[in-house]
């Protein structure tokens, strides 16, 4: 398989899938290393991924020019977000030595009872490319520090910073204990099919029913994408146009928690459509943000706008030529547009109106994804009660696509019910076993 730099289209390398041999004994490794890393103790694996975090950041640049060859980012966003890894792992080596079970005590006359949390084995962690390596590391970090080995297979498109990882997890952590498996589809189905205790998924949401599918009873920690809703009131501050545009182009819109259905009532519409629209001109592709990913992706992205019914459609400057797409501007458009109903997964925004909070919620709450969510208003009582009845995992006031370690992230409905960062994604990744002795 030949891999193509989405920047210029050119070929920068090829990529030999891995199939039924290779995948058996990548896992049967795994396999092999999970007893001895499964019993050091959290302070030995704390050691260890904070090795791991130092390989990073020694090797920054490396994995800087692997993530741009990949995916066509600026260099500052993917050098931010490759700090953002090494912080990850940071976090869990430490986040893994905090105890989470109930308390030991005596529940029953007699008895003595505690509950031992104890990892799920070998975990096959499928990533996508959007954030080849960040999202990796929003699967591995957690994993590894739960006491699991990991196989991670990243997309077919962006394999070259996982490689990384995998040759410096091999230094870091032992041989087996993170591996990667390279390849396509087909290297992702023989992966969810192998001797794995654990599926962790990140992808659409019919790749995921697939795996859940395929999986049997085993199980499987999904994030299926979002299309995300953005209600915007009458008296929403300054910054929310730019703040929008900004997340909005963020990755060329490559991400499933990005704004994408803004919804204003009848009072504002018009000047939401303008101030975004100007807001949105001030983002240039080529210069602000990079080029969609992939062929496949691009011709998803412009099927989505071409069979749109809005009335407006306002395209911002930028390159358009292979894989780049400029910032767009879609509005009077039927609440049941492709554009609304579809997770276009590019620096697209789309503009609905509704005549009260209430019916804005209804349109927000009105897909089947149910990722995340944000609300612009200087009424902070309007804003607790809308985010309170908002249908999403993660909603933001007044800034969207403002994510730590510390603060999870999780959907709902279509958009799956893994639970990624924070220390609740640790019992992804864990098992409760109670110990109950008569005394």
């Amino acid at each position: 398989m030949d891999l193509i730099d989405p920047r210029t289209g050119a070929v920068r390398g090829s990529l030999d899938p891995a199939r039924a041999e290779r995948v058996t004994e990548t896992v049967a490794a795994a396999r092999l290393a999970t007893a001895p890393w499964r019993a050091l103790t959290p302070r030995e694996r704390e050691r260890r991924l904070d090795a791991l975090a130092d390989l990073i950041e020694r090797h920054l640049g490396e994995y800087t020019e692997l993530e741009r060859a990949g995916t066509g980012k600026p260099a500052d966003e993917a050098a931010g977000e490759l700090r953002d890894v090494a912080d990850l792992f940071r976090f869990y080596a430490g986040a893994a030595r905090a105890g989470t079970a109930p308390a030991a005590g005596r529940y029953l006359p007699g008895h003595e009872s505690w509950v031992r949390w104890e990892p799920v084995g070998v975990v096959g962690a499928i990533v996508p490319w959007n954030y080849p390596l960040l999202m990796a590391a929003w699967r591995c970090a957690p994993a590894l520090a739960a006491g699991n080995t990991v196989v991670v297979k990243p997309a077919e498109t962006t394999p070259d910073s996982v490689a990384l990882l995998a040759e410096h997890a091999a230094k870091a952590l032992g041989d087996g204990v993170l591996t990667a498996l390279p390849g396509d589809r087909e290297t992702g189905r023989l992966l969810v099919t192998s001797d794995v205790d654990m599926i962790a998924f990140t992808g659409s949401a019919a790749a995921g029913a697939d795996i859940a599918a395929r999986a049997g009873h085993r199980r499987v920690s999904p994030e299926l994408g979002g299309n995300s809703p953005v209600l915007v009131l009458p008296d929403a501050p300054a910054h929310t146009w730019s703040a929008l545009a900004e997340a909005c182009t963020y990755n060329a819109g490559q991400s499933c928690a990005a704004p994408a259905r803004v919804i204003t009532l009848d009072e504002n519409h018009e000047q939401v459509v303008t101030a975004l629209a100007a807001a949105l001109a001030g983002r240039w592709a080529g210069r602000d943000f990079g080029p969609l990913n992939n062929p496949d992706q691009a011709a998803r992205y412009d099927r989505v706008l071409a069979a749109s019914a809005a009335g407006r459609s306002i395209t911002a400057p930028g390159r358009t030529d292979g894989l780049w797409r400029p910032a767009t501007l879609l509005a009077d458009l039927p609440d049941d547009d492709p554009a609304v109903l579809t997770e276009a997964f590019g620096p697209l925004l789309t503009v609905q109106r509704a005549a009260t909070p209430d019916d804005a919620l209804a349109l927000a709450n009105g897909v089947p994804q149910a990722l995340a969510a944000s609300v612009w208003t200087a009424d902070l009582t309007a804003a607790l009660d809308l985010t309170a009845r908002l249908h999403a995992g993660e909603t933001w006031l007044n800034c969207h696509l403002v994510q730590s370690a510390e603060l999870p992230h999780s959907g709902r409905g279509a958009s799956g019910h893994g639970t990624d960062l924070s220390i609740l994604a640790l019992q992804e990744y864990q098992r409760p076993k109670t110990v109950t002795v008569r005394l």
